[in-house]
């Protein structure tokens, strides 16, 4: 028997929100590994057909927000990482144990009217409601005049639709999302993976310096999932690494024409996904992920990337930088300090003549 078909055995190895529904027992099986090392390259591997299951449960979080989790009290903002393999169906059993009437939506996968969560085709839980929600993907698939019908593989996403007003809009702003990654079989997994949701002036609902700390070692693969909600439009910038802006973020090959970018746009309802080798070439340190809109960025739409050594230890000068970002002024209060005053060589505008 392979070793990993036995139940509890990705128990001591998967990220808290990052999960791939089971089949018929209805269990969440996550797939994003984290080894202390680097581990060898993994593809994924399924069968097409396989019907997944998973309960999802919504529920209320201290500051009016609500978030989604897989299991009463681990309601999370972002709400669990949901994977499948094209071909998968997955079938979600929402649980609203909230007072208001919400739903769950997805991004780039298939589904009927009954399950679109939305008050247009009355898909919604009432407050206590239970209701299952089905997603369909595919793969791609010749089509007429040698061309290719594109399959479900991507990095997308899920939302409410359904609380607040007809259209159901209040349900983003108060932290009913999460991501939704469709593999292609073939994909590298990675060792982590972190979501990132730029939501009005916010990222998974906090600005600096209460923004995520992701953390990974040396060498470790690492997924990000980009996500946009709200009304404002942003840019997605990771320092010190770089992606290729395609599906996967790697490139195919020598000859692959993808663009190497480090700054992507991200705006309301857009997703997208990227691996990186964590510090490939640049080291351990504390790196800065932010919104490249100047005054997003000032006013807290910031955070930190920490890569660790390969033994997991603090690199030199880290904690320093954690401290620093921890202590600066974030907001409005910051964007004025940095606002030169007139008089000043800045703000005249003058220049040094050259020598």
């Amino acid at each position: 028997m392979d070793e990993r078909t036995r139940p509890g055995w990705l128990s001591a190895l998967v990220s808290r929100r990052s999960v791939l529904a089971t089949g018929a027992a209805g269990l969440a099986a996550p797939v994003a590994m984290t080894l202390g090392v680097a581990a060898p390259y993994e593809s994924a591997t399924a069968q097409t057909g396989t019907v997944r299951k998973v309960a999802i449960y919504a529920e209320a979080l201290p500051g009016n927000l609500y978030g989604y989790g897989l299991a009463p009290g681990q309601a999370t903002i972002p709400g669990p990482v949901l994977e499948i393999y094209e071909g998968d169906t997955l079938e979600i059993t929402l649980v609203n144990n909230t007072d208001r009437r919400m739903s769950i939506h997805p991004h780039g996968v298939d589904y009927s009217v009954e399950s679109d969560g939305s008050p247009l085709n009355a898909s919604f839980n009432n407050p206590g409601e239970t209701r299952t929600y089905i997603w369909r993907s595919r793969e791609m698939f010749a089509a007429a005049g040698r061309r290719w019908m594109p399959g479900s593989a991507g990095y997308w996403h899920y939302h409410d639709h359904a609380m607040g007003t007809d259209h159901g809009t209040l349900g983003i702003a108060r932290g009913l999302y999460g991501a939704l990654v469709v593999r292609r079989r073939g994909d590298i997994l990675p060792d982590k993976q972190f979501t990132a949701v730029f939501n009005e002036m916010s990222i998974n609902n906090q600005v600096a310096p209460n923004t995520p700390i992701f953390e990974a070692n040396l060498g470790q693969r690492v997924e990000w999932i980009a996500i946009g909600h709200g009304n404002q439009f942003h840019t997605f910038h990771l320092h010190a690494h770089r992606w290729a802006d395609n599906r996967t973020g790697m490139l195919e090959g020598p000859t692959d024409p993808s663009q190497v970018v480090d700054n992507k746009d991200l705006n309301p309802g857009s997703s997208f996904g990227f691996q990186v080798l964590a510090g490939e070439g640049v080291g351990p340190g504390a790196w800065m992920y932010h919104c490249h809109v100047q005054n997003h960025s000032e006013t807290g739409m910031s955070g930190i990337f920490l890569v660790r050594t390969a033994d997991g230890g603090m690199p030199p000068g880290a904690q320093e930088a954690i401290d620093r970002f921890r202590g600066h002024q974030h907001g409005t209060a910051g964007a004025q300090a940095a606002e030169p005053t007139q008089g000043s060589a800045e703000g005249q505008h003058q220049h040094s003549p050259s020598r």
